[in-house]
């Protein structure tokens, strides 16, 4: 047992050397001409689901951005996009449980509660 626990910590430690990077840059700077190196944070927009009613009923957003839907109503309901095969599909949403879908391609995405049909709204990518 003792030499299993010796083995683990040495293991470690070799693992903790390989993941160390050293830079000569300073923090936040960029040298001319190239691009940042950490991606832009993904904007997020909601929906919220009460009263039978997705609010907003249509939504425009900028590809890339995370769509959130909260349900903020006392029975379950559902996102789910009306396309064949379907873009995304929440699981039923118990009152407020969120489900997120990214869009990531330009398009019009209508999409209802599967639970309620008549409910119904819209994302626009663009």
């Amino acid at each position: 047992m003792r030499n299993l626990r010796i083995l683990v910590m040495a293991l470690l430690a070799a693992l903790a050397g390989c993941v160390t990077t050293r830079s000569s840059k300073i923090p936040g700077s960029q040298s001319r001409g190239s691009a940042p190196t950490t991606a832009p944070a993904t904007a997020t927009a909601n929906v919220t689901i009460d009263n039978f009613t997705f609010s907003p009923a249509e939504l425009t957003v900028a590809p890339g951005t995370r769509v959130v839907w909260v349900n903020h109503d006392d029975i379950p309901h559902t996102a789910t996009s009306d396309s064949n095969p379907r873009s995304f599909s929440s699981p039923a949403l118990d009152t407020d449980e969120t489900f997120s879908f990214v869009f990531t391609t330009p398009g019009d995405f209508a999409y209802f509660c599967a639970i309620h049909p008549h409910m119904r709204g819209r994302i626009v990518v663009k």
